[in-house]
């Protein structure tokens, strides 16, 4: 059997990292067929970056600032993206909600994780929205990006209990094990050709 090349990735990050930590770890560990061939931050302080750079990772800085628009800003981010020869794009704490110019050129192609089981509590603190609702269970969904705010459909989930003495923080905590889980996972099915998706429906054969 001829090896599958790995799967060129950029992470988009404008934070912390941790989720680009773990997809690393786990390709370091032979785990994910895949090779992040450039970590971008709209965020020239973002520790992701550092954490790239710590594993020998091309960063680039990709500044919002200086763009009349989304659209403008997009569309110079593609443009990076194909001279690198990305075929998938991982939103990892990336901040800035993309556009039709994003979506469009990579169709299926973009992965973002979100902190709750969608569709319910879309957008920012949705862990804290989870403990003002009162639900019993919450947990992170794995979604391809639509022009919407986490409304792409959903490639995986996991389920965390919510304890009846959960902060924000301490239910985030138990949230993010499961992310670092899940999306390397999802990525590492987009990898081996697992995925077709048919309207919102995505099919991953057992």
């Amino acid at each position: 059997m001829v090896a599958r090349e790995p799967l060129k990735l950029a992470v988009l990050v404008s934070g912390n990292g941790s989720n680009l930590q773990a997809i690393i770890d786990r390709i370091e560990a032979g785990e994910l067929n895949a090779r992040i061939v450039c970590v971008i931050s709209n965020n020239p302080e973002a520790f992701a970056l550092t954490r790239a750079a710590n594993h020998g990772i091309a960063t680039i800085i990709h500044d919002n600032r200086g763009f009349a628009n989304r659209r403008e800003y997009d569309a110079a981010l593609v443009a990076i993206l194909r001279e690198h020869g990305v075929r998938l794009v991982v939103l990892a704490g990336f901040m800035r909600i993309l556009s039709e110019v994003m979506v469009s050129a990579f169709p299926h192609a973009i992965m973002n994780l979100h902190p709750a089981l969608l569709p319910s509590f879309p957008g920012l603190h949705a862990q804290k929205q989870a403990l003002d609702y009162g639900v019993k269970f919450s947990g992170c969904t794995v979604h391809f990006v639509d022009c919407g705010t986490d409304t792409g459909p959903v490639i995986l989930q996991s389920v965390v209990p919510v304890e009846q003495d959960d902060t924000e923080e301490t239910l985030s905590a138990r949230i993010q094990r499961e992310e670092h889980r899940i999306f390397p996972e999802a990525i590492g099915l987009f990898a081996d050709d697992r995925i077709s998706v048919e309207g919102r429906q995505v099919r991953i054969p057992s």
